[in-house]
Order: structure tokens, then sequence, then C-alpha cells
């Protein structure tokens, strides 16, 4: 169990990283320009009061939407244990999807093929799928590498509890060997949280989930509070305070079905809350001198991007949706699973109608 606690260590490492990076954003993005700014309907007095709106309007949405899940305990139709829990996470599930494809993904591909780009290399090669197809890989082996960990080790029952920690998460009257059991990590996760394997599956996936999505969504912050334009502005607001909403709704699902302590739930809530807001507040602070269309942004935008955009259709698409929709609950249950087919669909296509304005 040495290995996995260094395993979450190198994860909060990763998201430290990950953090000075974006707080040095602004550096790489002042740099000299080839193309001039595009010229836009600016109003920065009624803009300034957008972003500041935003910041308040995408806080709170986030806040709720991560909190929703974990209020399970006393509201029973949000427990993992109803059934309409797994309709409302394959609506969040579908969100993310969409966002990962429709949103950041052309935002990637966008700015790595802008003309504002030297033709070698950015020209020669496709780079947007290339850094999202790694960035999905990556999540494959992060996954795969913490649940052989958890599938090598029967009855090591003393490790297990000593990463679950002491006082209310202590599980040790389960049985230790039903990893063994399964066939398959994905199709294994339960939402009853009856296995100690799949609690602590739960903890990786959340840890992925989040690292996927406060990248695009610190990104996307910073553009919005870079804008001088309220047309620009209004869009992006309503649209990030829908997805950032629902993806709170995935993720917390998640962090439910791994029974962190309160302390880490409320760590994991705020760092997911505070993201965008946060690249919001580095945006306005860099509006006069920012240039979206200077190489050194185009660059760290489109990178980030991609690799945002790969980890969120992996995790969409194995960790969420596979999980559930292979559950034996959802399998045994028809109209539970027409159910959730639709509420897959339906959140995938309001994601994507949100395109047409942002």
């Amino acid at each position: 169990m040495k290995k996995l606690v260094r395993f979450n260590s190198l994860l909060n490492a990763e998201k430290f990283l990950i953090l000075l990076f974006l707080l040095a954003f602004p550096s790489l993005v002042l740099g000299d320009c080839t193309c001039d700014a595009q010229e836009e309907d600016k109003n920065r007095s009624l803009a300034l009061k957008y972003r500041f709106g935003a910041i308040a309007s995408i806080f709170l949405a986030s806040l709720v939407g991560v909190c929703l899940p974990v209020l399970g305990k006393k509201i029973p139709s949000l427990s993992p244990e109803n059934n309409f829990f797994f309709i409302i996470k394959a609506f969040a599930a579908g969100v993310i999807l969409a966002t990962g494809f429709i949103h950041v993904l052309p935002d990637a591909f966008e700015s790595l093929t802008s003309p504002c780009l030297p033709q070698n290399p950015w020209g020669k090669f496709p780079f947007t799928g290339f850094v999202a197809m790694l960035a999905a890989i990556g999540a494959l082996m992060v996954d795969v590498y913490a649940t052989s960990h958890y599938r090598n080790k029967p009855g090591n029952g003393k490790g297990i509890e000593a990463v679950e920690g002491d006082g209310e998460n202590q599980f040790s009257g389960l049985p230790l060997h039903t990893d063994a059991t399964h066939g398959h990590a994905h199709a294994s996760v339960s939402v009853e949280g009856g296995s100690i394997p799949n609690q602590l599956r739960y903890r990786v996936i959340s840890q992925v989930l989040e690292l996927g999505i406060i990248v695009h969504s610190v990104i996307i912050g910073i553009a919005l509070g870079a804008s001088d334009n309220p047309k620009t502005i209004r869009p992006l607001l309503a649209a990030l305070t829908f997805h950032q909403f629902f993806e709170g709704v995935g993720l917390g699902g998640c962090i439910t079905q791994a029974k962190f302590k309160a302390q880490a739930i409320t760590i994991m809530a705020l760092f997911f809350s505070l993201t965008t807001p946060f690249g919001i507040a580095i945006g306005i602070g860099i509006s006069n001198v920012y240039n979206e269309n200077s190489p050194n942004a185009l660059i760290v935008q489109g990178i980030f991007d991609a690799a945002s955009s790969g980890i969120l259709v992996y995790m969409a698409l194995v960790d969420l949706l596979s999980a559930d929709f292979m559950n034996p609950k959802m399998q045994s249950n028809a109209r539970l699973l027409q159910g959730a087919n639709i509420s897959l669909l339906f959140g995938a296509g309001c994601m994507s109608l949100l395109a047409k304005w942002a």
C-alpha cells in the first residue's frame, strides 16, 4: 500500500504543478505577436460588470453542482443507491462528453491551426489530435496503474484500511477478496459502495476527472476575463454556468462514491468551484495587454485545450458511462437503462446546442 500512498501523492503533486503552470500563464501569453488583435465592439465598463457577475454566477453554479450528490445522505433522491442518481449522472456525463468534443476540441484545433502560427511545424503535423490522443492514453495509464494495485493485493486488509484512514471510513467488516471475483474493473464498479477496491478506484476517477476539468476551466476563464466585448461574454457566461453545474454533478457523484472524508470533499469541491473564477480574475488582470492571437497564447491555449479534451472524453466514456451502464443494477432494469440513455443524449444535446452561441 506504500505504492498506493505514493500514487495519491503523485496525483496531488500533478495538480500542484499544473496550478503553478497556470499561475505563470500570463507571462507566457504576453510576448510579441505576429497577428494584429481583431477589432471588437468594446465596452470596458459594461464588460467588467459582466465579468464580475460571471465570477459570482459560475462559482455558485459550480459549488451547488458538486455539492448536490454529496448531500445524498440528506436528499434520498440524490443518493447513489437511488435509481435517479444514474439518470442525473448520465446527463452530467453527456454534458462532459459534449464539452470535450464540441467545445474544447474545436477550440484547440482553431488555436493550433491558426495562420498566426508559423507553418513549420504547426502547419505540417496535426498536433491537436496528437496531444488529445496522448492525454487520453495518459488517463488510461493512470487508470490501469491504480486499478492493477487494487486487483493484485488479495487479502491485504491492513493496507487497504491504512489508505481508507481512521474514523468514519473504516471498512474492516467488509470482505476484502471481492475484487478477485470481478472480470473487469470498469464493469465491477458498484454505486452501493460495497467493495473497498471500488471505492478506492472512484478516488482515482474523481481526481483524474477533476484534473481534466480544471485545465480547460482555467483556460476558458482567462479568455472570458480578458475579453472587453459584452457580446462575447454574455453567451460564454450562460454556457459556462450551465456546464460547470453539470460537470460539478458528475464530479460530485464520483466523490460521493469514493467516500472521501469531509476535509477532502471540501478541498476538492472548493478547488473545482474556484478554478474558472480564478481564470476570469487572471483574464481581468491581463486584459489590457493580452492578445489572444499571439503565438504564445495560441500554443499554450491549444495544447491545454487538446489535452483536457482527451481526458474529458476518456473519463466520460470509460469511467462515467461504461462504469454505470455496465453496472448489474442498470443491466437488469430495462426501464432504468432506457432512461439513462435518453438522459445521456439529452445532456449531450443541450451542451452541443450551446455551441451555437458560445
